[in-house]
């Protein structure tokens, strides 16, 4: 059974920032990519970001240059830091990993609140 068991989220003041980090019971041999979606209410889930076994990373438009995504040692731990977080960041946060069979497994969100 694949956990992801997420932590970090909160209730922040626009500018400032929260740390998520999501630790995944897989084999690093088991793993393509980690990231990062979120849903805010009446939207769908988006793509925040994205980092593969390899290293590379893919940010969401918004988030550009104010999220970070990186991952521990091990590469089975996935963070993200948010920076200078805006009203319009507030939304649920799923952990996303991408299994070597393409299966995706999803953590059990984490809210974020952003006020202004």
């Amino acid at each position: 059974q694949v956990q992801l068991v997420e932590s970090g989220g909160g209730l922040v003041q626009a500018g400032g920032s929260l740390r998520l980090s999501c630790a995944a019971s897989l084999s690093i041999f088991s793993i393509n990519a980690m990231g990062w979606y979120r849903q805010a209410p009446r939207k769908e889930r988006e793509l925040v970001a994205h980092i593969t076994r390899g290293g590379s990373t893919t940010y969401a438009d918004s988030v550009k240059g104010r999220f970070t995504i990186s991952r521990d040692n091990a590469k089975t731990t996935v963070y993200l830091q948010m920076n200078s977080l805006k009203p319009e960041d507030t939304a649920v946060y799923y952990c996303n990993v991408r299994h070597t069979s393409f299966r995706d497994f999803w953590g059990q969100g984490t809210q974020v609140t952003v006020s202004s």
